[in-house]
């Protein structure tokens, strides 16, 4: 790649960067009161990552069968409110487990 070219790729990306995260600022002047878009924004975090990360879950072992038992166990653990090192390694080895036996 030319180091011209490499150079608009970054301006290009560098501005969407800074737009994504500058518009809501100048379209929003004042504080938020109107309770969905509170709650809109606080819940997006949340969705983005598990957006994120349940595609990643299910296709970062050999098997989905495996992931999906070391995500059930992930949940379970979470649910009973364990920690995150707990949860963590409680779904390695569910996973590890059923792939060694499958």
């Amino acid at each position: 790649m030319e180091w011209q070219t490499f150079l608009r790729y970054l301006g290009v990306m560098a501005g969407v960067t800074y737009l994504i995260r500058a518009v809501p600022f100048v379209l929003s002047r004042g504080k938020i009161t109107n309770p969905f878009w509170k709650s809109f924004f606080d819940y997006i975090p949340y969705a983005v990552l598990g957006a994120m990360t349940f595609p990643a879950i299910l296709y970062s072992t050999d098997g989905v069968l495996s992931a999906v038992a070391g995500m059930m166990a992930a949940m379970i653990l979470a649910y009973w409110k364990k920690g995150l090192l707990t949860v963590a390694a409680g779904a390695c080895i569910v996973d590890f487990l059923i792939q060694l036996f499958v």
